[in-house]
Order: structure tokens, then C-alpha cells, then sequence
């Protein structure tokens, strides 16, 4: 086998995912998309794409098994971090897990500028 950098990861896994611009993640979460954020809580809590749940990226598989918005392989989901490198891994291991509908928001959180965010009413801006 052959060693693989970071770079090689994330090209395999771009080869897999389907990317979706915030306009149209816009009309997936107006439709009721479940959304998946796969930052660390302390980035969740400063902000997120409305309705989003918190899975961090490194615990993601081991909360397939009991997180309730992991429960339907076949739902559509869609996922972000802050710029794409973390959900694009995250996406691409949910497909390898089995799961048929899985989409990453291109540009991460940072890519959702303009768009509404929702914040945890006890953290100061």
C-alpha cells in the first residue's frame, strides 16, 4: 500500500462526494435537508447553518449507530465544517458507510456568508 499525503486524501474523496453551493443547500434546507455540522462544538456554538446538529468530524463514525439524524441511510444529508476539507472527508467516509445521499456544502460555513446563521443565545458576539 502506499502512503497517501493529505492532498491525495481529499482528491479521493472529492472524487465521491456531490458538492452543493450555498444557493442551493439554501433551497435543501428550506425543503428540510437534515444538516450536519462537522466542526468542533466551540466553532458550532459561535454560529451554524440553521436546524444544523453538531458531529464533530472526529467522532463521526462512531456515532452513526446512535445519533438520531444518522438513523436513515438513504435521507438526504448535508454537511459543512468551516471551509470544505473536513466535510469532504466526512462525507466521503459517510458514503463508504453506506449512506446514498450525501452532500457537502462547497466553501464550508465560510461559504454560507450571506445566508442566516443561527448562534447559541448565551455566547456573546
Amino acid at each position: 500500500m502506499s502512503v497517501m499525503t493529505r492532498d491525495d486524501l481529499l482528491a479521493e474523496a472529492r472524487a465521491s462526494v456531490n458538492p452543493v453551493e450555498a444557493d442551493a443547500a439554501q433551497a435543501m434546507l428550506d425543503a428540510g435537508t437534515k444538516v450536519l455540522d462537522v466542526r468542533e462544538p466551540a466553532e458550532y456554538v459561535m454560529g451554524h447553518l440553521p436546524g444544523a446538529e453538531n458531529v464533530p468530524r472526529g467522532v463521526l463514525e462512531f456515532k452513526v449507530a446512535d445519533h438520531p439524524l444518522l438513523a436513515d441511510k438513504d435521507a438526504e444529508i448535508l454537511l459543512y465544517c468551516k471551509n470544505g476539507g473536513r466535510s469532504t472527508l466526512a462525507a466521503h467516509t459517510l458514503k463508504r458507510m453506506g449512506f446514498s445521499n450525501v452532500k457537502m456544502l462547497v466553501g464550508g460555513y465560510d461559504g454560507w456568508e450571506g445566508h442566516t446563521v443561527e448562534t447559541d443565545p448565551s455566547v456573546y458576539k
